[in-house]
């Protein structure tokens, strides 16, 4: 029996080998193939992981951008509400319609509002005049000093034209400050989220943190200095200060110069339509933002926005930054840090670019339709919100032949602007504006755009992580319906990367 078996396996020996062998061949392939399905698995799932986490970050680091805008926001309005003081001028002109009643023998239980306060013939003769006391003061020593030079006084007419100017000039100035400011943190917020995220990445790829990117900001508690300048950070968000104390001028300077412009010839007596008021508008607009896309005032944004060069340092003082790194305001202009300098470069160049002006517009679109084609439809003309116009495109198409008085549309805008300004959330203004798709991908391009200048300049090792192309060709960001693509062969380009955000926005 064993002979025999012998004999078979001499005999099969070609064959039998023959299948060992593809036994073998197949194990190993199964081995092989069965490890590479789990590096793939294994890698997918970090893909997620790691697209998850940066998706929550940049929604994180949006809500942000609310919260900051909404506390930085009573700054601006305090200076614009006390440089546009509609409600002293409102006071002035009730004075006068009281003072005119008193002598008629008319006795009033309230002071009338602007909308009840109608202008006639003599009111327009009449002066108001702050009284001044004749008598000669004195100090505590028994030196006279001398009267102030008294207020000239102004007709009621020319009081009214005061309040149609400064009603206008500030509502308009607060939405042009809000949303500047918007788009300022916008970049500023997502600027710094960028390298912070590219800090949880290194520190990752280095093995100095866990296997994961997580939500939270550990850059302070990172060896690894990239993102975690928490001096450079603080200095470049101080920067905010130039907009919410000196642009803010500039912009109500251009405002109530195309308001004047505008809106000069129209008396209080005067019945306005819908029609006409958004008209109006939009020719403020225009001499504002310019006539066309090709021909805007894009660039004058970043004299608002940021100071100039040798303005800066004066800002990180007034804000209160130099001193605090036991600087006095006499030790003169100190350079910019180098990490400084990029993040200032950036913004100008952000702030300069077309995709900030075209996002700009639109943001302002959305503010400007809120005020006129929602509030002033219907608090002032009264119409249902079924009949108020949600764009003021189709404004123009609505035969409005309703006509009010002025001042009823002023005493919306005096409100209006305090609800502008408003601080406390919600902001209806800043919610509207929130609510633009581009301004999301706009932020989305911000963020994801040239990393790989920010890793060459933070001073990285270019060991520290290393992506193959093929891995990283296909790269991509979502954010809602809002599609960034972001190439290693265009991480530079803001003008390309836009192209294809908005390209994602137009297939979605």
């Amino acid at each position: 029996m064993l002979s025999s078996a012998q004999r078979w396996v001499r005999r099969n020996r070609t064959p039998i080998a023959i299948g060992v062998g593809v036994l073998g061949a197949g194990y190993a392939v199964t081995q092989y193939v069965m490890a590479k399905i789990n590096d793939a698995r294994e890698r997918m799932s970090s893909d997620r992981i790691a697209k998850e986490n940066l998706r929550r970050r940049f929604e994180q680091n949006q809500e942000d951008c609310t919260y900051t805008v909404l506390a930085l926001l009573p700054t601006a309005t305090g200076n614009v509400i006390s440089a546009l003081n509609t409600e002293q001028i409102t006071y002035e002109i009730q004075q006068i319609k009281s003072s005119a009643r008193s002598l008629k023998g008319i006795q009033t239980t309230s002071p009338p509002s602007i909308a009840d306060t109608t202008l006639t013939e003599d009111d327009s003769k009449s002066t108001i005049s702050v009284p001044v006391d004749v008598g000669m003061p004195f100090t505590s020593d028994g030196t006279s000093q001398e009267l102030a030079p008294p207020r000239p006084r102004k007709t009621k007419r020319q009081l009214w034209d005061d309040l149609t100017i400064s009603a206008i000039t500030r509502s308009f100035t607060l939405i042009y400050t809000l949303a500047l400011l918007t788009m300022l943190t916008r970049v500023q917020l997502n600027l710094l989220g960028r390298r912070s995220y590219l800090s949880s990445v290194v520190a990752l790829a280095t093995g100095s943190q866990q296997a994961t990117i997580s939500l939270e900001n550990n850059d302070d508690d990172s060896p690894n200095p990239h993102g975690s300048d928490f001096d450079t950070n603080r200095k470049y968000l101080t920067f905010s200060w130039w907009l919410l104390n000196k642009g803010w001028v500039d912009v109500m300077h251009r405002v109530e110069s195309s308001v004047r412009t505008v809106f000069g010839s129209l008396s209080p007596r005067d019945l306005v339509t819908f029609d006409r008021v958004s008209q109006l508008t939009a020719e403020v607009r225009k001499l504002i933002e310019g006539s066309s896309s090709n021909n805007n005032k894009g660039s004058d944004w970043l004299s608002f926005l940021l100071p100039p060069k040798d303005k800066e340092d004066e800002v990180l003082r007034q804000s209160g930054v130099l001193d605090d790194a036991g600087l006095s305001p006499e030790d003169g202009a100190q350079p910019s840090p180098a990490a400084l300098r990029r993040l200032l470069d950036e913004t100008a160049d952000l702030i300069e670019s077309p995709a900030f002006s075209h996002v700009l517009t639109l943001v302002l679109n959305s503010g400007f339709s809120l005020l006129v084609d929602k509030k002033l439809a219907t608090e002032a003309f009264e119409f249902s919100l079924d009949e108020a116009p949600t764009t003021v495109a189709t404004t123009t198409s609505l035969k409005r032949t309703r006509a009010i008085l002025l001042p009823k549309i002023l005493s919306v805008l005096t409100r209006q602007a305090h609800v502008i300004g408003n601080g406390n959330t919600p902001n209806e203004y800043l919610q509207e504006m929130e609510t633009v798709r581009d301004l999301e991908a706009f932020s989305a391009v911000v963020y994801s755009s040239n990393w790989e200048n920010e890793m060459k300049d933070e001073g990285l090792m270019e060991s520290a992580v290393y992506v193959k192309s093929e891995d990283t060709q296909s790269q991509s960001t979502q954010v809602d319906s809002s599609v960034i693509i972001v190439e290693p062969q265009a991480t530079t380009s803001l003008e390309g990367a836009w192209e294809r955000a908005t390209v994602g926005e137009k297939k979605s």
